[in-house]
């Protein structure tokens, strides 16, 4: 079996928080690796938030990995997978902006979307 381009998302998904996890670290000298917990802690603002959107983002991971793979497992269509899995992470990637951006009510509705998402692929196969 290859490498579809849900499976290509799914390995560019994995790479999310550390992005998010970068905002909040850009230009700050300050960053202690010794006690990250309690560097984050200090946070505040969009710093803050782009940690609660990384957090996040490693909480949606295992949903979003486990109905890729089942929806390979149960033969679900190829395109319609890969259309969705693209969507899943265009609606990521606009979360993370929207929660660094302090959109909270656009943000929900994001996350809403990339959760009926991960279950339309889920059941895709069925």
């Amino acid at each position: 079996m290859k490498l579809t381009l849900a499976y290509w998302i799914l390995l560019v998904a994995f790479f999310l928080p550390f992005v998010a996890a970068g905002v909040a670290k850009a230009g700050r000298r300050d960053y202690d690796n010794a006690d990250p917990r309690g560097w984050e802690s200090k946070l505040s603002g969009h710093r803050a938030r782009a940690i609660a959107a990384m957090n996040n983002t490693f909480e949606s991971l295992p949903f979003f990995a486990a109905a890729v793979i089942v929806a390979h497992q149960l033969g679900a269509p190829q395109g319609r997978l890969d259309a969705l899995a693209a969507a899943w992470l265009v609606l990521r990637i606009v979360y993370l902006w929207l929660y660094v951006a302090d959109s909270a009510t656009a943000r929900s509705i994001v996350w809403l979307g990339g959760l009926v998402v991960t279950v339309w692929i889920f059941v895709l196969g069925a």
